[in-house]
């Protein structure tokens, strides 16, 4: 350890000439801003809560075929 607060950044710990373990200097994370609730609510209210997980009606219709000849739609079974 005194190698580690001596300034070392790694650290060999051997027996009979054999490295057994290193050890590495670990920075402690970077502390970001404190979060601040209600940032946003300066915005007003959602009008909708469940807008983000509600089916997209212009997703689901690009998802539908309108292939004239049923390309896209798959063979009833026995033909």
């Amino acid at each position: 350890m005194a190698h580690l607060k001596a300034g070392e950044d790694i650290v060999f710990l051997t027996r009979g000439g054999e490295t057994v373990a290193v050890v590495n200097k670990v920075e402690p994370p970077v502390k970001l801003g404190d979060r601040v609730p209600g940032v946003w609510s300066h915005l007003g209210p959602m009008d909708d809560p469940y807008i983000f997980s509600r089916p997209d009606p212009e997703l689901e219709e690009l998802a539908e075929s309108r292939d004239e000849d049923d390309f896209y739609r798959p063979l009833p079974p026995g033909k």
